[in-house]
């Protein structure tokens, strides 16, 4: 395969998306997912679309014990030259739910921080003893601040930031860049019924995939997509705890 490029979570709509990105630069990609038939159908698209090879391997991000076989079958199907990894997997059920099911809860934190987390120290691995490669990681802006709304959810994707974080330093001096991604809104299947998808702020799976790719050829370190969560974000973070748990965001 030539630059190959390891897709985590690839019947998401910000995955397929960054895989189409990916493979019109002649990318070879190798898709990761639970749907076999779904996978297979979009691997069939992006070889005729882009004339890429693809391969597709059944990766389920709740069975944790299987990511060193999974890291292990990615290598074989790239014929040992991986160039990234870009993880899209996510899980989110509404905060009551996790209250109510300490089970809900444990799957979320699982599918959003600690499955992405054993992969990605997988990746760090092989790209460390390569001396290159990058790694992308799909975090979220809920991961900011801990807001009631959704608390649980956005406790993991601030892990998994920390995580990136971490990573990042580790890999530096390893000609590794670590890429994390903060989207907000953005209309898929995840967020549909939260807000309208022609609400301004909410984002298409295709213009974050562009900001995506482009965070990963320059090595950025952190971005929101789009840009103007940066300004959101900050203006929550900035305000006073004694205020701010009063507040029912």
């Amino acid at each position: 395969m030539n630059r190959a490029v390891v897709i985590v979570g690839a019947t998401s709509a910000i995955a397929r998306a960054i895989a189409a990105e990916l493979a019109r630069e002649k990318h070879d990609i190798i898709l990761a997912a639970r749907d076999r038939d779904e996978m297979d159908r979009i691997a069939a698209d992006l070889r005729v679309r882009h004339g890429v090879e693809v391969a597709g391997i059944v990766f389920d991000a709740e069975h944790l014990a299987s990511t060193k076989a999974f890291w292990t079958a990615c290598t074989i199907a790239s014929g040992g030259e991986i160039e990234g990894i870009v993880t899209a997997h996510g899980f989110m059920l509404p905060q009551a739910d996790a209250e109510a099911d300490p089970a809900v809860a444990r799957r979320i934190i699982d599918i959003n921080f600690t499955s992405p987390a054993l992969l990605l120290n997988e990746a760090a691995n092989y790209f460390q003893a390569k001396q290159h490669g990058f790694i992308c990681a799909i975090s979220s802006v809920a991961g900011d601040r801990g807001r009631q709304s959704n608390y649980v959810y956005g406790s993991a994707k601030s892990g998994l930031t920390t995580f990136c974080q971490g990573l990042r330093n580790r890999l530096a001096r390893h000609n590794v860049s670590v890429t994390t991604v903060k989207p907000g809104f953005v209309d898929t299947a995840m967020t549909w019924g939260i807000l309208k998808p022609n609400s301004p702020i909410v984002a298409t799976p295709q213009k974050v995939a562009r900001d995506i790719v482009r965070a990963i050829k320059k090595r950025k370190h952190t971005i929101y997509t789009p840009w103007f969560w940066w300004g959101i974000m900050t203006i929550i973070k900035s305000i006073p705890e004694f205020i701010f748990k009063k507040m029912k965001l």
